[in-house]
């Protein structure tokens, strides 16, 4: 048997995401082959008490206060960012200099300039942005019908992302409601994840028209966010994401509509991918729901049999399994640094346009996958 190759990973951060990551770094050798060993050496935050029970759970190796201390260590391979979002751009890219590989959660940045940087830094090392819902495999089958062609010329993309966490006043993720740590509200943490989707199933976006509202009085970022938008391949689209969504706690969901048919997926129903196909005679034409687990469908082999649903934690799984697969293949892998540039262009457009009230274009996007 081939021995297989040792990455030690350092994370700096220790919350939710920590925890998402952690379970992936452990699961992916048990579903994934690959000729990588990841070993979870040391895990980085500030919290030392939180930071020693979580590496005792889950099998962090050391437990550190200074990320650049990390970030210079030689014998670490893997910096993984999981931090607020004003810490991703500098770790990153002292991480990119010192030649690692680089990690990161989403957005990438606090703005366009800044994610432009962090991907220049890292041009000649391996990176990924954590947009973990390309891999729910019910959305990879979303994907691979538009790319058949399956729904003919589009011309409606729809996207909506509901939490209701925003509405409770005492949250553990407080750092989430100021500007000086996060950025911008709903805007980067879900508004994010629906552009990313919609650039990998629909192409790049011209133009967008849009409106930002914050409920709460005196918080620093967004609560909601909802806009108009011009895709370049002729299509219009309509975009909501909120914090105040009372009654919804997840809800990812996207609809696109095309001459030939239409496909709907909603998070909170993740296994299943709602297809509408207009070539079916009009006795036994209707929505139906597909139950994504099954033989053919995208990554379902690595798991369970037919019928044995997946969960959130595979997303995280398999976004790793395809990146350590493109690290052994020498592929570029997506989402990377300057897929995520892309993202950060759309929001700026989108920030510019609640600004002045009026449409605003968008610079042009990086090809992309």
């Amino acid at each position: 048997m081939t021995s297989r190759k040792r990455l030690n990973v350092a994370m700096i951060g220790q919350g939710f995401m920590g925890r998402a990551h952690s379970n992936a770094f452990h699961q992916v050798g048990h579903f994934c082959e690959s000729s990588y060993e990841l070993n979870l050496k040391v895990i980085c935050g500030r919290n030392q008490p939180q930071l020693k029970a979580m590496a005792a759970r889950w099998g962090w190796e050391e437990v550190a206060s200074d990320w650049e201390a990390v970030v210079g260590r030689k014998d670490v391979d893997v910096i993984d960012i999981c931090t607020p979002n004003y810490l991703h751009a500098p770790i990153a890219i002292s991480a990119a200099q010192a030649g690692k590989i680089v990690l990161c959660e989403k957005p990438l940045a606090m703005s366009v300039e800044e994610a432009e940087r962090m991907a220049n830094a890292a041009q000649n090392v391996p990176t990924l942005v954590w947009f973990n819902y390309r891999r729910v495999p019910a959305i990879a089958l979303a994907k691979r019908l538009v790319d058949e062609g399956r729904l003919g010329q589009i011309y409606h993309y729809r996207a909506t992302y509901l939490q209701s966490w925003g509405a409770d006043p005492v949250n553990p993720d407080a750092w989430r409601f100021k500007q000086s740590e996060a950025g911008s509200g709903a805007m980067g943490d879900l508004l994010s994840h629906s552009i990313d989707l919609a650039l990998m199933l629909n192409g790049s976006l011209d133009e967008v028209s849009a409106l930002i509202h914050t409920f709460t009085p005196g918080r620093e970022v967004d609560d909601a966010v909802l806009l108009l938008a011009r895709f370049a391949n002729g299509s219009v689209g309509s975009f909501e994401a909120t914090r105040y969504a009372i009654g919804c706690r997840n809800r990812n969901y996207f609809e696109i509509h095309g001459a030939n048919g239409a496909i709907r997926f909603d998070l909170e129903d993740l296994n299943h991918l709602n297809v509408f196909d207009a070539g079916d005679t009009a006795e036994v034409q209707g929505s139906h729901n597909v139950l994504v687990t099954g033989p053919g469908h995208p990554y379902t082999s690595r798991f369970w049999p037919p019928g044995h649903i997946l969960g959130y934690e595979h997303t995280f799984i398999l976004t790793l399994a395809d990146f350590l697969q493109s690290l052994e293949n020498n592929e570029k892998f997506h989402v990377n640094f300057q897929d995520a540039v892309n993202v950060q262009r759309v929001l700026h457009a989108v920030e510019e346009s609640a600004r002045t009230r009026a449409w605003a274009s968008i610079a042009p996007q990086l090809a992309k996958r």
